[in-house]
């Protein structure tokens, strides 16, 4: 089977194929996860706000999810304490969320992480002093998680080409290869040399997310839109202005609806937008507008925080690929349900769902390709199937002791020990091991960030990165966790990368311009949007 595309759907789907023995090909038109996949709130979660409308089964899903990524990612998933504010004229009154609460931990059963707990105004504040006091009704502290989505895209793929998967990203699929009335493979291009070919597939799974109608034109060019998309903006700001120890959920005072203000290292990323966008999925940011909702919905349960466009020091967006559905509902209110559906000449568009249900998706969409194969899935459950249970790459036990030992022993910090670990889990060892070949790898790559050499290193060699903002932005965070974007680092990266693939100067020196036009479109604030240096 083929699968086009290469994001969090597509690399689950690969990886549930690969574990049930068929042979699977994975292609994407650009990195890995570069869509959707690395631009999502970061969260693992049951989705509490769903309650509202009702969606018990995807909740208690979602919830499951949880439980199982936790257990078989901890180094990428984490749980996070969340406390949510109840003021006096939110929509939702205390007692309501105190029920969704209770809800929310009866539909988690054995896999939850804690149970919540009801906050009196004076515990709220107790827990976090620079919350608006005026209006305070109370509150309540309950636990979800958080993940590096771009990374957790990258360990599904990982885990799937150690199953015999082959991965390939920056591979487009230009047309779709036809035999007898039925799909039978694809032509695609290497967006990296121009070389053209066809891979032969019995089966074609389009997950290709926000671009699934588009895959399903080349079946089709008359199929009506599965999706109706909706963007997503997050800004990032210095966390020290807001002073927040949880990460808070709450309604926001423009138009009600919930939102999040979530820890990142030393910064803290409030989010999200939720507006039917015709963006094309090739061309998605954070409006001037979204950046100021975002910042206001903020500043008003943070009075003293006064944050404003010029403290956003980096906003992302993407494209929620959400199934249009008959009663036109609106965004806050459209189905994170999932559909698996077959068109007329074979195709299987794996469509909707949200980044924690993933796995669930790829269960589904295996199930329905071995049908089409003529193969009858053997019943079970797929929280207790094997890609429930089997570690990501990274997730196997180890001993936090001897990671820092050994650390020590190649001559690194217990910061950059503990960074790495938080990274990569069991699969430290694997850069004290270049570290050990090539002992400069130690080396930071940027002075206000902990990633150093080895880990550009292990970008290229285990995790496909191919191009410079491939490790800028979803290998190592640097272009979101740095001042500057990562441009400090981009003389040492740009020269690892080369030492590596090959490059000579003149390519090496495109990469650099191309990462610096990169960085300066992406939307910071004030003194960005009006075009300016992002050195400055």
């Amino acid at each position: 089977m083929l699968v086009i595309g290469g994001g969090i759907t597509g690399a689950g789907i690969a990886r549930e194929a690969a574990m049930r023995g068929l042979s699977v090909a994975v292609v994407d038109r650009g990195d890995f996860g570069s869509g959707t996949s690395s631009r999502s709130s970061r969260l693992i979660h049951g989705g509490l706000r769903y309650l509202e409308h009702r969606q018990w089964s995807l909740v208690r899903e979602s919830l499951v999810e949880r439980s199982v990524l936790l257990r078989i990612a901890p180094h990428l998933v984490r749980p996070l304490s969340f406390l949510f504010p109840v003021f006096a004229t939110d929509r939702l009154s205390r007692w309501k969320i105190e029920l969704g609460l209770t809800l929310y931990d009866v539909l988690a059963l054995r896999g939850n992480v804690r149970r919540h707990r009801a906050l009196s105004k004076r515990a709220v504040l107790e827990e976090e002093p620079l919350l608006r006091e005026r209006g305070l009704a109370g509150g309540a502290l309950y636990w979800d998680a958080q993940c590096d989505d771009a990374r957790l895209t990258l360990a599904a793929l990982r885990s799937a080409a150690a199953h015999g998967a082959l991965v390939s990203n920056y591979m487009c699929v230009t047309a779709l290869e036809m035999e007898d009335g039925r799909i039978s493979g694809a032509t695609i291009e290497d967006r990296l040399t121009g070389a053209q070919g066809t891979v032969h597939a019995r089966v074609v799974v389009n997950a290709a997310g926000p671009w699934v109608d588009q895959i399903r034109r080349l079946e089709d060019p008359a199929e009506v839109p599965l999706l109706a998309p909706t963007r997503g903006a997050h800004v990032m700001v210095p966390r020290s202005r807001l002073g927040h120890q949880h990460a808070i959920t709450f309604l926001s005072p423009i138009d009600g609806r919930v939102m999040f203000v979530l820890p990142w290292g030393d910064r803290s990323y409030i989010g999200t937008t939720d507006t039917d966008s015709g963006d094309s999925p090739d061309h998605v940011a954070a409006t001037e507008a979204d950046m100021l909702y975002l910042l206001r919905s903020a500043n008003a349960i943070f009075p003293n925080a006064r944050l404003a466009l010029e403290d956003v020091s980096v906003s992302w967006a993407g494209l929620r690929p959400l199934l249009r559905d008959a009663k036109g509902s609106g965004p806050g209110a459209r189905s994170r349900e999932h559909s698996v559906t077959t068109g007329r000449r074979g195709l299987i568009t794996v469509a909707g769902g949200k980044l924690t249900t993933f796995r669930r998706m790829a269960f589904t969409a295996i199930d329905q390709v071995q049908i089409s194969l003529g193969v009858k899935p053997i019943p079970q459950d797929p929280s207790k199937s094997r890609s429930a249970t089997e570690p990501l790459p990274g997730g196997d036990a180890y001993r936090v002791e001897t990671l820092f030992a050994r650390g020590s022993g190649r001559g690194l910090s217990e910061r950059t020990v503990a960074h790495l670990v938080g990274q990569y889990g069991s699969e430290v060892p694997t850069l004290y091991e270049f570290i050990a070949e090539w002992p400069e790898l130690r080396e930071p790559v940027h002075p206000r960030h902990g990633a150093i050499g080895a880990q550009v290193v292990h970008a290229v060699r285990r995790e496909y990165a191919r191009k410079i903002d491939d490790v800028m932005i979803r290998r190592l965070s640097l272009a979101y966790e740095t001042p500057d974007a990562g441009l400090a680092a981009l003389d040492g990266v740009s020269r690892l990368m080369s030492r590596e693939l090959g490059w000579d100067e003149t390519r090496r020196r495109e990469e650099i311009e191309r990462y610096r036009e990169l960085a300066s479109a992406i939307p910071r604030g004030r003194t960005l949007l009006s075009g300016a240096d992002p050195d400055s």
